[in-house]
C-alpha cells in the first residue's frame, strides 16, 4: 500500500510589536500574537519572544490588534439606495413608503453588487463577521440569498445572512407594496432550501464561515401564522431568529390595534421570546419588557446611526444589558445610515 505524502503544517506568524492589544479579557499580549490557520495559537507577553516556532514575522509597530468586530444588522441591498433625496427626513414609515417604490425593482445583478459593497465597507472598518437582513423579494429576485452567497464567498469573510420575509402587502393591510412580497408557502419553502444548501452548524463544522438564520421583517409586514412556522422550523434546524421589533412608536400602536398586544407581547405569543432570537434597534420597552427580555435571554442588535437619522428614539442599551440581553451593534441598511461604516457606530 502507498503511504498518502506527508502534510506540511500551515505556516506561523508572529504579529509583533503593536501599540496596543485587546484581548476582550485579562490575558495578556503586550508583544503580539502568533497566528496558524487563522487562528490565535499563543499570546506573547511584553518583552518576551514566543515559546512556539513561527515562520514569519509581522511588524505591527504603529497598529492596534483587537477582536474582529461583528456587525449584527443590515440590509446590503439599501446600498444602492444612498442619499436618495425623496427619502431624507422622513421617519419610519414614510421612508419606507418612499423607498419601496425604488426596491421593487431589484435584480440579481443589483443584490450582487450591493452585497459586496457593504461586505467591503464592513471589513474596511473593522468587522470579521457580516450579517445581512434580506427580505425584499421581487420577481427577478427569488434566489436573493443564493446571490448573496456567491458575493460573500468572494469577500472571504465570516458571514450570518438571514432568509427575511415579507407576506402581507398593502392589499392585506401591510406597508410594502404586493410586487415584494411573497407566499407564506414559498417563503417556508425557501428557507428550508437555503437552510439545507448553505448553513454551518457549529456542532458540523469547527470553524463555520457562513450560518443562515430566518428573519421574517416585521410584525407590521408578515401573518402571525408565518411568525409562527418560522419560530417552528428555526427549532427543528437549529438555527436563529432575527426580526425589527420596537423601533418606533408608530410599530407599537400598530401590533395593538391589529393584534390587541404591544410587539413584546406578540412575540411571545409567537414563540419568539428566547435566547434563539435577535431583535433589531429594541428602543421602545417598558421597563418591565425590558426585564422580560433579560430572562429571556434575548439579543438586541443596537443601530445608534440609524435610530438618530430616522429619529426613531434611543435603545436603552444599559438597561437592557444590566437585565440579562446581549447587546452587540449593527450600522443598519446604508438608506437609513448611508455608510456601512462599524467604527463609526462604536
Amino acid at each position: 500500500m502507498q503511504s498518502s505524502p506527508h502534510k506540511k503544517a500551515a505556516p506561523t506568524l508572529w504579529l509583533k510589536s503593536p501599540e496596543g492589544v485587546f484581548t476582550g479579557n485579562a490575558q495578556q499580549a503586550g508583544n503580539g500574537l502568533l497566528v496558524q490557520n487563522s487562528q490565535i495559537i499563543e499570546l506573547v507577553k511584553s518583552g518576551e519572544s514566543p515559546t512556539l516556532p513561527f515562520d514569519a514575522i509581522e511588524n505591527c509597530t504603529g497598529k492596534v490588534i483587537m477582536p474582529g468586530m461583528i456587525n449584527t444588522h443590515h440590509h446590503f441591498y439599501q446600498t444602492l439606495t444612498r442619499c436618495v433625496p425623496g427619502a431624507l427626513n422622513k421617519p419610519l414609515f414614510p421612508w419606507l413608503t418612499f423607498l419601496y417604490k425604488v426596491w421593487k425593482n431589484l435584480d440579481e445583478e443589483m443584490l450582487y453588487s450591493a452585497t459586496k459593497l457593504a461586505g467591503l465597507e464592513l471589513m474596511m472598518s473593522g468587522c470579521t463577521t457580516i450579517g445581512d437582513h434580506h427580505y425584499v423579494f421581487p420577481t427577478r429576485l427569488h434566489h436573493a440569498i443564493d446571490v448573496q452567497v456567491q458575493a460573500i464567498a468572494e469577500l472571504n469573510c465570516r458571514a450570518v445572512l438571514t432568509r427575511g420575509s415579507m407576506s402581507l402587502g398593502q392589499s392585506k393591510g401591510g406597508l410594502p407594496p404586493d410586487s415584494v412580497i411573497q407566499s407564506e408557502d414559498s417563503i417556508l419553502a425557501d428557507s428550508q432550501r437555503v437552510i439545507d444548501a448553505y448553513h454551518q452548524s457549529t456542532g458540523s463544522h469547527a470553524n463555520p464561515m457562513l450560518q443562515i438564520a430566518l428573519a421574517p421583517c416585521s410584525p407590521f409586514s408578515v401573518s402571525k401564522e408565518l411568525m409562527l412556522q418560522t419560530a417552528r422550523l428555526a427549532e427543528k434546524n437549529d438555527v436563529l431568529l432575527h426580526t425589527h421589533l420596537a423601533e418606533t412608536e408608530d410599530e407599537n400602536a400598530f401590533c395593538q390595534r391589529i393584534y390587541g398586544a404591544r410587539p413584546l407581547d406578540y412575540l411571545e405569543q409567537c414563540g419568539w421570546l428566547n435566547d434563539r432570537t435577535w431583535l433589531a434597534h429594541g428602543i421602545h420597552f417598558t421597563p418591565e419588557e425590558i426585564g422580560r427580555l433579560g430572562n429571556a435571554k434575548v439579543g438586541i442588535a443596537h443601530c445608534p446611526t440609524s435610530n438618530m437619522l430616522l429619529a426613531s428614539g434611543i435603545c436603552p442599551t444599559l438597561d437592557l444589558v444590566n437585565a440579562g440581553c446581549r447587546v452587540g451593534l449593527g450600522v443598519d441598511g446604508s438608506a437609513s445610515n448611508d455608510c456601512s461604516n462599524m467604527a463609526q457606530e462604536v
